[in-house]
């Protein structure tokens, strides 16, 4: 039955939902009404079921008593430019005993824009952010951990979270725009040849060059019409510029920058001072973490542009985005 629903029935209802919809249906942003919340909400609990790395540890008083009142003291928020590391960094966080990690919950991803462009109350969605946190950790009987999660588009929001969740922490990590540019138009979201394909990223935006709500109005046009490279060093710089702008109104010691370059190359120094910055003495999770760090850091991924990016392409890349790389160091 299983085989027949993804060759046969499954493909059939897609095609007859379009049929019935309409094209134009494809290239549409999924909102968030009171009509359709029921669905963000299976599909926030669905996801996080579906990437949650579980902790085997035994039951306790504490951990039944916070599974009514979950934890959210000092929650972590890790950012940065999509393909800048956060992925990397998230999942070795994910390592630390002290931690409930989640990985860009569905809800509050696509809530971003609605922020951003100051379309909710903020009182009710700092009421609204705490409650999806709360229940991720309830989901999972985590409510006794630390709440952790990496979002990228978060980069855009960070005074937001600072007043939501005072104590928390901020890591931000920074990576060589060429390579983030590369590595990303690599992947379907924000490539030409999906344009129409249907599919939709969970935050609600359809895959393809569709503008986002960080594109700069007078420039929509050319965005999605320029190529994938160029539209992916766009998105850097972006989000770049939302994180630094958002972080200089943290307070210093609540917010980390780290390079990917450097945790990759120097990773004990770089581990040691992320652990220092979230309080973690436990030595079991600190020695796990650059454990796991070492182990999935990749060396070959740092300079990939020097071989994947023509002379054209990099122009267009320090047109839209040079300024930035020579402040950072990347310029070389």
């Amino acid at each position: 039955m299983k085989k027949f629903w993804k060759t046969n029935l499954k493909p059939f209802l897609s095609s007859l939902k379009v049929k019935l919809i309409g094209e134009a249906w494809k290239d549409q942003i999924r909102p968030i009404t009171g009509f359709n919340l029921p669905f963000w909400i299976q599909y926030t609990f669905s996801e996080d079921k579906s990437s949650y790395k579980p902790k085997k540890r035994p039951w306790s008083l504490e951990r039944l008593k916070r599974f009514i009142f979950p934890n959210l003291e000092k929650p972590i928020f890790i950012f940065g430019s999509p393909r800048s590391g956060t992925t990397f960094l998230g999942l070795c966080i994910a390592e630390l005993l002290e931690v409930s990690y989640h990985f860009e919950p569905v809800l509050t991803k696509a809530a971003v824009r609605y922020i951003y462009t100051n379309q909710w109350d903020k009182k009710q969605t700092q009421a609204f952010y705490k409650r999806v946190y709360s229940w991720l950790l309830r989901i999972h009987f985590d409510g006794d951990l630390r709440f952790a999660e990496k979002t990228p588009r978060n980069s855009f929001i960070l005074p937001f979270l600072y007043e939501t969740f005072p104590d928390a922490r901020f890591i931000h990590i920074i990576r060589d725009g060429r390579d983030a540019s590369i590595s990303l138009a690599e992947r379907p979201w924000y490539r030409n040849d999906m344009k129409g394909s249907g599919a939709k990223e969970p935050g609600g935006y359809p895959f393809g060059p569709k503008a986002r709500f960080w594109v700069e109005a007078d420039r929509i046009e050319e965005f999605e019409t320029t190529n994938d490279v160029h539209r992916c060093m766009w998105l850097w710089r972006r989000y770049l510029e939302g994180a630094l702008e958002g972080s200089s109104k943290l307070p210093t010691d609540q917010y980390h920058e780290l390079r990917y370059e450097d945790i990759v190359t120097n990773t004990q120094e770089e581990c040691e001072r992320l652990l220092d910055f979230l309080e973690i003495k436990n030595y079991q999770s600190r020695s796990k973490f650059c454990e796991v760090v070492i182990k999935k850091a990749k060396v070959d991924s740092i300079g990939r542009w020097k071989v994947k990016l023509s002379e054209e392409q990099l122009k267009q890349l320090e047109e839209e985005a040079g300024s930035w790389l020579k402040k950072l160091g990347y310029s070389g």
